[in-house]
């Protein structure tokens, strides 16, 4: 029995070290869109394989990757695994596993730690034993962890990503379930302009923050875990870092200022503020959400307008922990990792990749961020600069609306050869980036990259010139469930009463000039909505929703109850029509 254990340790051996020693594959002749550093190249590994979340990469080489919604995926499971054979860089086997549901939220979750393959969802952390050799696990599936509220609305920013540390200890974050600490069931999560916030804010207690479970303990709730850090809104890049064996993590800051508070901010201000952040997570830390935000330009901790803040005064928000390094608002960083590899050249082992998924809510100015940066490390902290490792996600130069970016990019991974795994979650396409080059690698090659900071979606944009007049999606969705949703409910139904439903009503679907003018002068007298009339009064609202309110409602509204994707309208055809 125990030679029989060598013999399979020395087996597994050498087939990781095989997996080493393999010659790099051939890159695609575009780097499969990608734009990167000098020397390095990039092979598509697969592509289409569903709305791709992070993924993981084992020993072996083969890839997991979590997705979306296993819903979308036909049943076929919500998890994929994918193994190339032959050394190609493509995947030659792609399979689906996973009979677990999504519970309609935006997992993040997948790890291998300690040979089980971890996956989380919105609701649960999992676990399976991989065996060598083995593609698709088919241990039984262990419950680590359970999050058990039932109430759907508490799950915004409910993904779970994981990190482990060396003492066996699994770091999950649990999200705020609202933007600003409002009043949930009045508000919505979005809340609603001109808001104050809760205080103290009661999501405080079981979100915002980030709580440390047991590794290996089946059947977890999060009153087994251990509230290790707080004021943390949503954390969707957790890793532990080797280098000092400390919690790292990036964190989306919150939204729509202009839009929740427009006597604070201006358009410009909301669409740079407030940063998003990369902190250093020690035990007991406190980044005071929803008291504070981290301003950029100004450098530190400054009080939320819903708690009495003009953008200016500091007051408590002094009180709290700050970043190690801060971004423009709205860019939306989604994993985070420090790169132990052997191949690429010896800096990237002093500092952290970062992926930006990209902007949703910087109108009227263009969407932003949609690239993988590097933040180089000295002395064990970033030196304030960031570079731009891999863009080319978008496939336009102006990103207006976030689905006119054709990728978006998503997670990160080492392979055992020391590649880099970038996963996205438009298409579901897969990239591994190689390292070809010699050990002189610096300012030369990096010289070209940092040239792409001057792309708008990178680039802070200028007040005047880059003001693009033209209404948001997500912007509108704040507005329409302040001053819509009370008649017309939040899923556009109406009240099958007084009030019609919008979900295709040609009063949507129909003439925009017809659906502006209702907006800003008001409806009265009977109308005719699919069949069934209607007499109630749709009051004006031009008197105190500017133009770039009204063109953003309508965005919303054509795009969520009629199914035009693409449609967006201008603040100047608005204004044409007050």
């Amino acid at each position: 029995m125990c030679r029989l254990f060598l013999f399979c340790l020395m087996v597994t051996a050498i087939s990781c070290t095989h997996q080493k020693m393999l010659p790099l594959p051939a890159a695609d002749p575009d780097n499969g869109g990608l734009i990167l550093p000098g020397n390095f190249e990039a092979v598509v590994v697969a592509e289409g394989v569903g709305r791709a979340r992070h993924l993981t990469v084992n020993d072996n080489g083969d890839i997991y990757v979590k997705l979306t919604y296993n819903d979308a995926m036909n049943g076929r499971g919500g998890t994929v695994a994918l193994r190339d054979n032959d050394n190609d860089g493509k995947a030659d086997v792609i399979s689906y596993f996973g009979d677990y549901k999504d519970e309609g939220g935006q997992p993040a979750g997948i790890a291998i730690h300690d040979g089980y393959l971890y996956t989380s969802t919105v609701k649960y952390v999992l676990r399976n034993k991989l065996k060598a050799g083995q593609l698709v696990p088919d241990s039984k599936t262990e419950i680590i962890l359970t999050d058990e509220d039932k109430d759907l609305f508490r799950h915004w920013h409910s993904a779970k990503p994981l990190a482990f540390d060396n003492d066996g200890h699994m770091y999950v974050p649990f999200g705020a379930p609202t933007d600003a600490a409002q009043d949930i069931k009045s508000a919505g999560p979005a809340g609603m302009p001109g808001g104050k916030g809760l205080d103290p804010a009661p999501d405080l207690e079981w979100h915002a923050g980030i709580w440390q479970f047991s590794a290996d303990k089946a059947g977890q709730t999060q009153k087994d875990g251990v509230k290790y850090a707080t004021g943390i809104r949503s954390a969707l890049g957790l890793a532990w870092s080797p280098m000092d064996n400390t919690l790292y993590s990036v964190v989306n800051g919150m939204d729509n200022f202009h839009t929740r508070y427009p006597k604070v901010f201006t358009a410009w201000q909301a669409a740079v503020l407030p940063a998003e952040t990369f902190v250093k997570v020690k035990e007991h830390a406190d980044f005071g959400w929803p008291y504070a935000y981290y301003d950029q330009m100004q450098g530190k901790n400054v009080l939320q307008p819903g708690y009495g803040g003009d953008g200016k005064i500091v007051g408590r928000a002094s009180k709290f922990d700050t970043p190690l390094m801060a971004f423009p608002g709205h860019w939306a960083p989604m994993d985070l990792l420090f790169y132990q590899g052997n191949q690429f050249p010896e800096r990237y082992k002093r500092g952290a990749f970062i992926a930006f998924h990209g902007s949703t809510d910087r109108s009227p100015y263009p969407q932003a961020g949609y690239i993988v940066c590097f933040v180089p490390f000295e002395n064990g902290a970033p030196t304030g600069k960031w570079e731009v490792f891999a863009d080319g996600f978008t496939g336009v130069d102006t990103v207006m609306n976030t689905s006119d970016a054709v990728y978006r990019p998503m997670g990160l991974a080492t392979g055992p050869d020391g590649s880099l795994y970038i996963s996205e979650s438009n298409k579901g396409k897969i990239w591994r980036v190689m390292y070809k080059g010699s050990d002189k690698f610096g300012d030369v090659q990096l010289a070209k990259m940092e040239e792409r900071k001057s792309r708008s979606y990178i680039k802070t944009p200028d007040e005047v010139k880059d003001n693009m007049g033209k209404g948001g999606e997500m912007a509108g969705m704040i507005l329409f469930n302040s001053y819509c949703s009370s008649c017309h409910q939040r899923n556009g139904m109406g009240d099958n009463n007084r009030y019609p439903p919008l979900a295709n009503s040609e009063f949507v679907t129909g003439d925009k000039d017809r659906l502006i003018k209702i907006i800003l002068n008001g409806l009265q007298g009977e109308i005719t909505v699919d069949n069934k009339k209607f007499n109630g009064q749709m009051p004006a609202h031009g008197g105190f929703l500017d133009d770039h309110a009204v063109a953003s409602i309508v965005t919303f509204i054509k795009r969520r109850f009629s199914d035009d994707e693409k449609f967006t309208l201008t603040e100047e055809e608005v204004k044409k029509l007050r």
